[in-house]
């Protein structure tokens, strides 16, 4: 019998889950963690140990990129990442047609669609980081090498520079 406790976790990322064989913790809470501050202090841990994945559109392509909830993606790097002409934040249809999931909600693996993973760096300073679990209300923890490696995802600078 499985300790595995996806109560809470969007049906979809459960499944998920399942399908990789990772056995995590999914912590509900009653109040929205839809923004990585609210998330942050509903764990109890710092911004920055936040996972944001955000869905951006590159040449029209949908492309997730993992940031740090401390940190903003620098749109420019992205494109220079991707060799593309241009990359803008999708909109909230693109993101739900995309990887099933609201924003708010959108788990880092487990989605409709594969899709290119650029991973920032900035995420490995931590021994575990937490991310959405597919609802606005769930969150679960996971060290960063295995979650960017379940996403599939590339590890790339793309983190704003602060000045």
């Amino acid at each position: 019998m499985s300790t595995q406790d996806t109560t809470g976790a969007h049906p979809r990322f459960a499944e998920a889950l399942r399908e990789l064989g990772l056995d995590v913790p999914v912590r509900r809470f009653p109040d929205a963690t839809r923004t990585a501050a609210q998330a942050a202090e509903a764990v109890g841990c710092d911004v920055s140990e936040i996972v944001k994945s955000l869905i951006f559109e590159a040449d029209g392509r949908p492309v997730l990129v993992l940031m740090d909830g401390s940190s903003r993606v620098d749109v420019e790097r992205v494109r220079t990442e991707l060799g593309a002409e241009s990359v803008r934040r999708a909109n909230a249809d693109l993101v739900r047609e995309t990887t099933g999931y609201a924003i708010g909600g959108v788990p880092p693996f487990g989605h409709r669609t594969r899709t290119q993973v650029l991973a920032d760096r900035g995420l490995l300073d931590h021994a575990v980081v937490w991310a959405a679990a597919g609802t606005p209300h769930t969150v679960f923890p996971l060290d960063p090498k295995t979650l960017i490696a379940h996403a599939g995802g590339t590890i790339v600078d793309v983190r704003e520079r602060t000045a």
